[in-house]
């Protein structure tokens, strides 16, 4: 199945936004970002991987070819949270030195930050891969040199995601439970809500969307970017993955996923409802930065800015090896949501 990029969605010709080359520190990978506006600035909190090149890849797959052993990742993958700032949300100023790490005796690697603004404070939700499972978690911040944590979920859940407001009282999050026994042992996840007094407790949990809703995925689904206010309602960003059966371009062998955008539309008093979506991807990875890296065809959206003027920024990671953006006006992304 073909899909075609929307023409309402321009993506940014000066792709990749941030690149490892662009990191005053040790990078090999920059992505999924989390992006907003706060205190007059926007803000990039991205995901940095280091430790491991193509090369490394290479040479894994090799000791694999020679020995009829596994495949092994290469060793000695990190993982930080990496800042930048911005005064128009195309050029970054990247920060000499992580901002966000949290390693325990049983965390020891966060990743893929989403940022939401409410009453005053910048809320980042991030994953987390521990000795028993992938969790995620919940820190707030008002300066991003101190980060207090607020919540850590079960295994496992992750692609977390807070509405930047609260709804009759609560905060509201969207999030991705990946429940493999009971759904007999295949990737086929789904999107769910739950709702919190404080932030720190959550409940009130409720499927959202079902994978098999998704046309264009015959995978997992899950939350991309922090959904942002309209008139007309939420608009959230998704994420649907498709198999393949060919063998994409990849670091590592035996990669046959491709990565989506999605959008929908939430009622504004009830999130929960959806009462709008397209049923084709408005991100389609088409470019050589989106179809090669470590993994090819990967797109990401992480995060989602509403302009004053209607411009809407979108900021995805492409094949989990850069950040890009692609713009957007608000009137054509609610008419591909029927609105």
């Amino acid at each position: 199945m073909i899909f075609s990029q929307p023409s309402c969605i321009k993506k940014y010709s000066g792709n990749p936004i941030l690149s490892p080359q662009d990191i005053p520190f040790e990078a090999a990978q920059i992505y999924n970002a989390g992006v907003t506006k706060f205190n007059g600035k926007y803000v990039m909190v991205f995901r940095d991987d280091y430790g491991r090149t193509e090369a490394d890849f290479q040479k894994q797959r090799e000791i694999a070819v020679l020995t009829g052993e596994p495949y092994k990742w290469p060793p000695n993958t990190q993982i930080t949270l990496g800042l930048a700032f911005s005064d128009d949300g195309f050029h970054w100023e990247v920060q000499p030195k992580p901002c966000f790490e949290l390693q325990t005796e049983e965390i020891y690697h966060v990743y893929d930050p989403r940022l939401s603004v409410i009453d005053n404070r910048c809320y980042m939700c991030f994953a987390a891969n521990t000795r028993h499972g992938v969790i995620g978690g919940i820190a707030v911040t008002d300066d991003f040199s101190s980060f207090e944590i607020l919540n850590l979920t079960a295994p496992d859940n992750r692609n977390m995601v807070l509405f930047p407001e609260k709804i009759n009282g609560k905060f509201m999050r969207l999030e991705r439970p990946f429940p493999v026994y009971s759904r007999e042992g295949d990737e086929d996840f789904d999107i769910w809500c739950a709702k919190s007094p404080d932030c720190c407790y959550w409940g009130e949990h409720k499927l959202l969307l079902g994978r098999e809703n998704v046309p264009f995925a015959n995978s997992k689904i899950g939350p991309a970017a922090p959904p942002v206010k309209t008139e007309k309602g939420w608009l959230t960003t998704f994420h649907g993955v498709r198999n393949v059966p060919e063998e994409l371009y990849s670091w590592h062998p035996d990669w046959h996923k491709v990565y989506y955008g999605g959008l929908m539309l939430l009622d504004l008093e009830d999130p929960t409802k959806i009462i709008g979506m397209y049923n084709e991807p408005i991100l389609v990875p088409e470019h050589k930065y989106e179809l090669e890296g470590m993994r090819g065809s990967v797109m990401f959206p992480g995060g989602m800015i509403l302009e004053e003027s209607g411009e809407v920024k979108i900021y995805y990671g492409a094949a989990d090896t850069v950040e890009c953006m692609a713009v957007a006006d608000i009137a054509g992304l609610l008419k591909l949501c029927g609105q």
